[in-house]
């Protein structure tokens, strides 16, 4: 049986592995089919602090798990299928029919962006298509930008592309946007964004270099096909935390993301740890992923010295 295991590799549970390892317990890490997480899928990282040159996406992670491993972390291979935090010690199912036991677990399983499964767009993420304006937003400095979705993650996302951005124009399939009345005036009272509404986006173009040259679209009106000319396109419907397999057994919100107590790591499930993506529906950093991971390690450790009151009441 296992002090502790993190259930992804992302930088929450990389981080999260780093901490344990260090206090001598010895954690076991279980890594889905994309070892990493999302930052495996990005380019160049230039706001991680530490690297004043940037650093690309997979060579970080892949820094961090090293990192982990020389403490002692150890990795599997394969998904979390299945959990039974109902009594102790806690099992955890992984992919492959083998079960793990540990008195703590720290989820870590992320959130994945919804994508909107049109041609041309997997094959051009980091290449032009992201569902990340905070993150890639610099490098589309002048230039003509999509921004796809019609929620307040896309206004959001519009009215911050804008600071590099010469234009971004705001697909959506509909004619009204689902987003709050003041996303959208803040949004509309910005000249530099356009709008392409009753639209459904069929394919992100690509020009004879294979270079992001905008969205074809359907005008739901005339039926006619279009072509949104762009430099690129930012996918912004939403996303999804992972958290299917954890069955009913730990309190998530509306939209599936887990819930801890304010100012901590801490599930409704005492011994159990949430940190990342998978419980945050605000900032979604790869910094503040690591930092939320750092707090799941501190929080673990304290639990298992028998320091932490675990009492939700005081929330």
């Amino acid at each position: 049986m296992y002090k502790s295991i993190v259930i992804g590799t992302g930088p929450a549970g990389l981080t999260a592995a780093i901490y344990l390892a260090r206090a001598d317990l010895n954690p076991i890490v279980i890594e889905g089919i994309q070892p990493g997480g999302q930052l495996t899928t990005t380019t160049e990282v230039e706001n991680f602090p530490g690297f004043p040159q940037g650093i690309m996406g997979p060579e970080l992670m892949d820094n961090m798990r090293k990192q982990a491993e020389r403490f002692g972390a150890e990795f599997r291979s394969g998904w979390a299928e299945e959990v039974d935090f109902t009594k102790h010690p806690f099992k955890v199912k992984v992919e492959g029919g083998y079960e793990l036991e540990a008195e703590t677990v720290i989820l870590s399983t992320g959130a994945s962006a919804k994508y909107l499964d049109i041609p041309g767009e997997q094959d051009n993420i980091g290449r032009g298509v992201s569902t990340c304006a905070t993150c890639d937003g610099f490098f589309f400095r002048g230039k003509k930008l999509i921004v796809v979705g019609g929620g307040d993650s896309a206004m959001e996302e519009a009215s911050f592309l804008t600071r590099f951005a010469s234009s971004v124009t705001v697909v959506h399939r509909r004619e009204e946007l689902r987003a709050s009345k003041i996303m959208q005036e803040r949004a509309k009272n910005n000249e530099k964004v356009h709008w392409a509404l009753g639209r459904t986006p069929l394919e992100v173009a690509t020009g004879e270099k294979g270079a992001v040259i905008g969205l074809k679209v359907r005008n739901n009106i005339s039926n006619q096909e279009e072509l949104v000319e762009a430099d690129g396109v930012f996918v912004a419907i939403g996303h999804t935390p992972n958290t299917k397999f954890l069955g009913n057994q730990i309190e998530i919100d509306e939209h599936g993301y887990i819930v801890v107590r304010p100012g901590t790591s801490e599930t409704n499930i005492p011994g159990v740890f949430a940190c990342g993506d998978v419980q945050d529906t605000r900032y979604r950093q790869a910094i503040t992923a690591a930092g939320s991971g750092c707090m799941a390690a501190m929080d673990c450790e304290k639990y298992l010295e028998g320091s932490m009151v675990h009492d939700w009441s005081k929330n």
